[in-house]
């Protein structure tokens, strides 16, 4: 997405810095990496990232993904249709808007049915094994964003 300065400098009076805890959490569990919301987007990676890795993790049911979601996927059966076809994604939105989907979907639309998979605070109804856990950690965001970004054709 290319802005010109005002639209820049309004998207950055908007930006968000979300700090979250850096240090390991007692339990062992990975803390949250700190990132920014600028607009519709998170534009720095996490982490690194794998597609292949991301699109076993789209497919496992486990991480509910195709629950909601159908796409390119002939090796699956019972694909969902509450939400979009992942076919094109890469193609409707960039890596920083996908990345924002998968950490806070609730930031674009407080309505929405999706999870916020990187996200640990401000939740309701959360299992007790689960409270202060994120979904997916960094990696696993990284990963699914890589290869949501190579579904290209509609």
């Amino acid at each position: 997405m290319i802005m010109d300065a005002a639209a820049a400098k309004a998207a950055a009076s908007f930006s968000c810095v979300v700090f979250l805890l850096l240090a390991t959490t007692a339990g062992g569990q990975e803390a949250l990496r700190p990132y920014t919301v600028v607009g519709d987007a998170i534009p720095a990676p996490l982490t690194g990232s794998d597609p292949e890795r991301g699109r076993a993790i789209v497919t496992a049911r486990q991480n509910t993904c195709l629950l909601c979601h159908s796409g390119p996927f002939p090796e699956q059966r019972f694909q969902g249709n509450l939400s979009p076809d992942l076919k094109g994604t890469g193609a409707r939105w960039s890596e920083g808007q996908l990345r924002l989907r998968l950490v806070d979907a609730s930031r674009l639309n407080a309505e929405t049915i999706m999870p916020s998979y990187y996200k640990v605070d401000g939740l309701t109804r959360v299992g007790t094994a689960w409270r202060g856990k994120p979904i997916l950690s960094a990696e696993q965001i990284e990963d699914v964003v890589a290869y949501l970004t190579t579904l290209r054709d509609q």
